[in-house]
């Protein structure tokens, strides 16, 4: 009797066992190359991606993972419970909430697919100032208070967000409405080329991976070879940046992405041995100890006339490079509707900042270069 018992409840446990489906990941295939950027990375296999934002914002905790497949049978074979949303690409509509996104879009020639933005205005780019002119692309209002109702209308096939902790109600509505949502950091990245790098970040969506590979090898060339014409530099000036906000002067860290760009354009930035990610935050008689004979001033904030500088703090009179007239800014080029074109294209096109720089710095290394963002004051 006992050892009826015994087989009895063996062979329970075993039918209860077999009739649990176990899922195993299939083996990669591949993963996309990706020399810079540290945020996200991407994963093949036979029939699908997977697309991980490893870094959405600067010390997050979590990571989020997203399956990219191109047929519904795809969606049959995975485990949902592993995935923040599943997605089918190429996607054919999109909701960006950055400028720094726009490029993405333009460069893979899929500016047709954004329907939606917060804050038209700050759009530079002709191209998609005539979208919005036409009627294509709805306001979205203001990334704090994003107008949900319009964008459950759209249904985008994703919503491309960027947050600093997470915690965001508008996107808790949009997700729950059935719009996936990816973070991209791009502007969490350490250097230039990183943050450039996410191009590919918006190929894998629009199933033009090799594209955006090809268009980012070009501009880490030209970035590469514009590095190199500044070591032939026969005089390294010293330079200053930023300005002051409320008696504090915020200027870039020596090893920001900011920072990286003084170094590579073979300047002396004065603060280039300070670390971190961010900006350094100074009182003004420390910043004018150390720059006060600064050849160089580039970046003063938003002020974009000398005027505009005595009238805010006659103490900026004080340093050489405004009584030398050598002040440099990036928010003098703006697009139709007052849109600073550094702060969409200038992540995007990290080789034309660099550009910028030399030319300013090192005028005789690129005789016939026009800058693109820096006008002087």
């Amino acid at each position: 009797m006992k050892r009826l018992i015994v087989l009895i409840l063996v062979l329970f446990f075993v039918s209860c066992k077999s009739d649990k489906v176990s899922y195993t990941k299939p083996v990669a295939s591949s993963e996309l190359v990706l020399n810079y950027a540290k945020g996200f990375k991407v994963t093949h296999f036979n029939d699908y991606s997977e697309l991980t934002i490893t870094t959405p914002w600067p010390n997050a905790s979590r990571s989020f993972t997203y399956a990219l497949i191109k047929n519904t049978t795809a969606t049959e074979k995975l485990d949902k419970a592993l995935y923040d949303g599943i997605i089918t690409i190429p996607i054919k509509t999109v909701v960006v909430t950055s400028t720094t996104h726009i490029p993405g879009l333009e460069l893979l020639g899929e500016s047709n697919s954004l329907v939606g933005f917060p804050g038209c205005d700050y759009i530079s780019s002709p191209l998609i100032r005539n979208h919005i002119d036409q009627g294509l692309i709805k306001e979205l209002g203001q990334n704090e208070a994003l107008n949900t109702e319009v964008i459950l209308t759209l249904d985008p096939d994703v919503l491309i967000g960027f947050g600093i902790d997470g915690v965001n109600k508008a996107f808790e509505t949009i997700s729950n409405g059935g719009i996936p949502i990816i973070y991209n950091g791009d502007w969490a990245e350490d250097s230039p080329l990183a943050k450039a790098e996410w191009l590919k970040f918006f190929g894998v969506l629009f199933d033009k991976e090799a594209k955006a590979s090809q268009l980012f090898s070009k501009i880490e060339s030209d970035y590469l070879e514009a590095k190199d014409i500044a070591k032939n530099a026969t005089s390294i000036p010293t330079v200053l940046s930023g300005a002051m906000h409320k008696d504090i002067w915020y200027l870039p860290q020596g090893t920001s992405p900011e920072g990286q760009f003084l170094k590579d354009a073979n300047v002396n930035y004065l603060w280039k041995d300070s670390t971190g990610n961010g900006s350094l935050a100074l009182s003004f008689e420390t910043v004018f100890v150390t720059a006060q004979n600064a050849d160089i001033w580039i970046n003063p904030s938003y002020f974009t006339s000398y005027d505009q500088l005595k009238s805010n703090n006659e103490l900026y009179t004080k340093f050489k490079a405004f009584e030398t007239k050598s002040i440099y800014s990036m928010s003098l080029t703006k697009g139709d509707t007052g849109g600073v074109l550094y702060y969409e294209l200038g992540s995007a096109r990290p080789d034309l900042v660099l550009k910028d720089i030399i030319k300013i710095c090192h005028p005789n290394l690129l005789e016939d270069y026009q800058t693109t963002f820096f006008k002087p004051l």
